[in-house]
Formats: C-alpha cells, sequence, structure tokens
C-alpha cells in the first residue's frame, strides 16, 4: 500500500486546548485500565467477517489531522491512525489495495477543497474518505453553511468520478478530561451541527457516514489525548473499528 501524510488543528478560536496535566491524564490512565485494551480494537477475525466482499482497490482519504491520523502514542496500541488501520484491513480483505492519505494539520474545509481534491480525484480512487471542518468549528466565529459547501463539493466530486463515498463525523471531545468546563457546550453545539450537516450531504450522495460524534465512545477519557482535542492511539484503534463496522454494514455484513 501507499501511504501519504501531511496535518494539526488550527486553534485560532476562542476555543483554546489545555497544555498536559498529569492529574487528568493519570485519570484517564486509570480509566482505560478498568477496560480490557480488547474493547478498544477488533480482532482479525471480526474485521475479516465485516470487510467480506470490499470490492476497493484505490482508497484515498483527504482532510485534516484527523485524516492524518494526528494521535499520541499509546502502550499496547499500533502507532498508527485511524485510517491506516482501516486501509490495512481493507487490504487484507482485498489483496493489491493501493492508499493514499492526503490529509494534512491545520487545514479548514475550503483548503482540504483548495489543495487536496484535485490530486485525490487524479488517483483514481474507488473509494474515497472526506474529514473536514473540525478546524473550522475550532474558530471564534463559525458559519456551518460555507464549511457545508466545501464538504458537498467534495463529496460531489468523488461521486461523480464513481467513488464511493465515506464521510466522518468527529468525535464529541467535550467528554475529554482536557478541554475546559467554559468551552464544553459551545464546541458540542458545534460539533454535532458539523455532523449532522455532513450525514445530511452523505445521504443526499449515497454515501457513507461514519458517526462518531453519536458514539457512545465519545464520553470515554481514556480515547482522547492531552490536547483534548485528537484522539491517542487507542482512540484511533476504536475509531477504526466504528468505521469498520460501519462500512461491514453497508456490505451487509456482521461480525
Amino acid at each position: 500500500m501507499t501511504t501519504v501524510h501531511n496535518d494539526a488543528m488550527d486553534l485560532e478560536t476562542g476555543v483554546e486546548p489545555t497544555t498536559t496535566n498529569d492529574g487528568l491524564a493519570a485519570a484517564a490512565d486509570r480509566g482505560a485500565r478498568g477496560t480490557p485494551d480488547s474493547a478498544y480494537r477488533m480482532t482479525r477475525e471480526e474485521e475479516a467477517a465485516l470487510l467480506r466482499g470490499a470490492p476497493w482497490r484505490r482508497m484515498v482519504v483527504v482532510g485534516d489531522s484527523i485524516a492524518e491520523g494526528i494521535g499520541e502514542p499509546t502502550e499496547g496500541f499500533p502507532d498508527q491512525g485511524w485510517a491506516d488501520s482501516l486501509a490495512e484491513a481493507l487490504h487484507r480483505a482485498n489483496p493489491g489495495l493501493v492508499y493514499l492519505n492526503l490529509g494534512k494539520r491545520d487545514l479548514r474545509a475550503d483548503a482540504i477543497r483548495a489543495t487536496q481534491l484535485e490530486p485525490a480525484l487524479a488517483f483514481d480512487p474507488d473509494l474515497a474518505i472526506v474529514v473536514a471542518g473540525g478546524n473550522d468549528l475550532l474558530r471564534g466565529r463559525f458559519d456551518i453553511e460555507p464549511v457545508a459547501a466545501h464538504i458537498e463539493a467534495m463529496v460531489a466530486a468523488f461521486a461523480a468520478a464513481g467513488a464511493d463515498v465515506v464521510t466522518l463525523g468527529m468525535y464529541d471531545c467535550t467528554g475529554s478530561p482536557y478541554v475546559p468546563e467554559e468551552f464544553r457546550t459551545r464546541m458540542a453545539e458545534r460539533i454535532h451541527e458539523l455532523s449532522d450537516r455532513t450525514w445530511e450531504i452523505a445521504r443526499a450522495f449515497g454515501a457513507v457516514h461514519i458517526d462518531c460524534t453519536n458514539n457512545p465512545g465519545s464520553a470515554d477519557p481514556a480515547i482522547y489525548g492531552s490536547d483534548g482535542l485528537h484522539g491517542n492511539r487507542r482512540g484511533h484503534s476504536f475509531t477504526a473499528g466504528v468505521a469498520i463496522r460501519t462500512i461491514g454494514a453497508r456490505l451487509g455484513n456482521r461480525a
């Protein structure tokens, strides 16, 4: 497989992450130790059952730091992003899969469209994953419609090119112990608005939406890194499982 990585969140916000807090990190670690690592990752057998019959041979990912796979190392979990893990699972289901990840930290939706859509289409994908809007909602002002327009343009372009399209709603990271209390309500509203609007776009184009936003795992502090925004490697492993289950359901499979 081919992997290209490039991505970090834009934090000119009014919503700023806290610096690492040893006490909070310790609390999250204690919570994680109460749950077995197996709860955060799928077995190869489960992956194979869910991805049975996967037809894709050229997978591309466009987006921001979530797409790129930014995350702190976590003992017992692979040091890679969720999209990499998904690509590996698809490759096992369909050897010969070629994978290109154009995700780059700090980019807002307009920049993702401007810099990544053309090379992604040139790759001639039959599976395209679009992850955008996370940096936009971290700005002091957030207007969903211009962001949605860029997401829709990318989804529409991939669909018109004949690719199956997948979108992703980011976790409601206000469940992270590192997000200051005074920012949680505003962040949660924006995250859900972005996910809902992205899901509407996905439905309009027959795309698959990976709904991390409403997943109960959002409330688990053990999946987040110390910046309060990105998942750690445990979180990325968990996200790969959510993605595989969602795509497996579209394929008509169950583990």
